[in-house]
């Protein structure tokens, strides 16, 4: 009986063990490896935007030139509480996707804005 109870023991911390490192391994990524996810993701910006080509929207490349060259906070236009540095004829398209990136936490945007700008030259 007792070397059942140990058994049981053993399994049951075994079990959380798992569960601890399943909950905790997406905090461990880097912010850009988040921001990759996000982009390609939940955050669907893959649709419209590439990393050398412009699709719909402009490229990722030439997003992360233009706001690194002006100093630009992809962040609080992702917010839409900037006006865009990139392409504004584009904007009505893109204001469809701010129901998206405002229901991001801080930490999500900042992954892809670091995600982003490792494009820039």
């Amino acid at each position: 009986m007792k070397k059942l109870f140990l058994l049981s023991c053993f399994f049951l911390l075994l079990g959380c063990k798992n569960q601890e490192t399943e909950e905790t391994s997406p905090k461990n990524q880097s912010s850009s490896e988040l921001g990759k996810e996000l982009f390609e993701g939940k955050g669907n910006c893959v649709a419209c935007h590439q990393v050398d080509q412009k699709i719909i929207g402009p490229s990722i490349q030439d997003i992360a030139k233009i706001y690194k060259a002006k100093n630009g906070n992809i962040i609080d236009f992702l917010k839409n509480d900037a006006n865009p540095l990139v392409d504004p004829s584009q904007y009505e398209v893109m204001k469809t996707n701010f129901a998206i990136t405002k229901s991001m936490t801080d930490e999500e945007l900042k992954g892809l804005e670091t995600y982003i700008l490792s494009f820039s030259k």
